[in-house]
């Protein structure tokens, strides 16, 4: 029987161990974290409207149904492509074929200061260090009696307009609108500014030019303010440099400006493309290596022109071909080269508001967001998640309260990660 080595148990992982469940195929799945995490919704953890266990699934509740499949907790720490040998923190373990979908971390593109004085949107814990940073920025802010001080505390920086940074920036617009002002009576929420940047001249890119512009009307009438090609140089304490010298006054920032291969990718040495992924053939695997697949974010493969984009469903569609290539092949069977299909895009802006472009069809507005909320609740793993996330949906809606506005983690440590005294490692994470 062959053996099948996943590294990565993320949307691509999952999909490509699903695939071969049950069909003779000795399958092992390793994974640094013993849970599968949702990472579209790690913004609504961050903002108080989800808990994060609901948002995570325990890897062997998710592969236990498959038949064939295996899990290992580990740290893969190099990969003898010769031998065909994975190498983990303890131990070994070999393989006929390897599917890598060790996903990607956020990219910070050298900038050292971003990277200790920033929070991301990519990890579990970050996200509720984040959620924790907030709620004490204003407990901070409620006892501060300088103006300038105090504004700075009410300061959110989020840096990147892609769907991570409009959508966690419309979700703490609220979260600030409809509890916090209740909650801090003594504090006015004029003082309360979120700016959103964006090194290019527009939002959302990949929808339609007039779907871009309603997301930036839309997230300026929430008092959002939206700034298009604007940089950032940097960060130091209390505030964010921008590349023209001027610089805003801020002790919150969050990075959502980009992200790169996961660590993974150097360690192996192979050709890489744009942020540090690993370039493939056209039926994703690694040249003069048929038996090396990389899938999701860490691949690099050009379609149409334009490089495969670094999202789920990239990965996704991936996993499933390169388990359906292993699986032909192993029946002595011709593979096509991998297509990538492109379903649609979309991105949430707020309450009854989203922008959606699938298929040919574009929708702003109330159904956008109606089909927003339900994908992602199909997408969910676990009916235990979904059941919770949706009953948490309905409550928010129904009484616009966010309920899980917890201050958590010892008072050292909370306060070590405010005055960002420690560094940020932003770990590898499956896509």
């Amino acid at each position: 029987m062959k053996k099948a080595v996943i590294v990565g148990m993320g949307f691509g992982g999952l999909r490509a161990a699903q695939t071969l469940a049950g069909n003779g195929v000795e399958v092992l799945v390793i994974d640094r974290r013993n849970f599968q995490l949702f990472q579209p919704l790690l913004f609504q953890v961050a903002t108080a409207s989800l808990e994060q266990e609901h948002i995570a699934y325990p890897a062997r509740a998710a592969l236990r149904k498959w038949k064939g499949i295996q899990f290992r907790l580990g740290e893969v720490t190099g990969i003898d492509l010769d031998t065909k040998t994975v190498h983990l923190e303890d131990g070994t373990v070999s393989y006929d074929y390897l599917i890598l979908a060790a996903g990607s971390v956020t990219h910070y593109f050298g900038m050292k200061s971003i990277e200790e004085q920033s929070f991301d949107l990519k990890s579990l814990d970050k996200t509720v260090q984040l959620r924790t940073h907030i709620l004490e920025k204003f407990e901070h802010a409620s006892r501060e009696t300088d103006p300038a001080k105090r504004r700075a505390l009410l300061s959110f920086v989020v840096v990147g307009g892609g769907p991570a940074g409009v959508e966690f920036a419309g979700a703490l617009q609220e979260l600030i609108q409809y509890e916090l002002a209740k909650d801090y009576p003594c504090l006015s929420m004029a003082e309360t500014r979120i700016v959103l940047l964006e090194a290019r001249g527009t939002l959302l890119p990949f929808l339609a030019e007039k779907q871009r512009d309603y997301a930036v009307r839309q997230l300026t009438k929430k008092g959002i303010e939206v700034a298009l090609n604007t940089q950032v140089s940097g960060a130091e304490p209390g505030k964010v440099l921008l590349a023209n010298g001027s610089h805003i006054s801020c002790h919150t920032i969050v990075w959502s400006a980009g992200v790169k291969a996961a660590p993974i990718a150097d360690i192996l040495g192979l050709c890489s493309g744009a942020n540090g992924r690993i370039v493939v053939e056209p039926d994703l695997t690694v040249a003069g290596r048929p038996e090396v697949f990389v899938v999701g974010d860490i691949a690099y493969r050009e379609q149409d022109g334009r490089p495969l984009p670094m999202v789920a469903q990239v990965a996704m569609q991936g996993g499933t071909y390169a388990a359906k290539t292993i699986l032909r092949r192993i029946k002595g069977l011709q593979v096509r080269p991998f297509r990538y299909l492109d379903k649609g895009n979309m991105a949430i802006i707020g309450r009854n508001d989203a922008a959606l472009n699938a298929f040919g069809f574009k929708l702003n507005g109330f159904l956008a967001w109606v089909f927003w909320l339900g994908l992602h609740l199909f997408y969910l793993p676990g009916m235990r998640n979904r059941t919770m996330v949706f009953i948490n949906w309905l409550y928010t809606y129904l009484f616009r309260a966010q309920q899980i506005r917890i201050i958590s983690g010892p008072p050292a440590a909370r306060e070590e990660t405010c005055l960002h005294k420690a560094k940020i490692v932003t770990p590898p994470h499956p896509g």
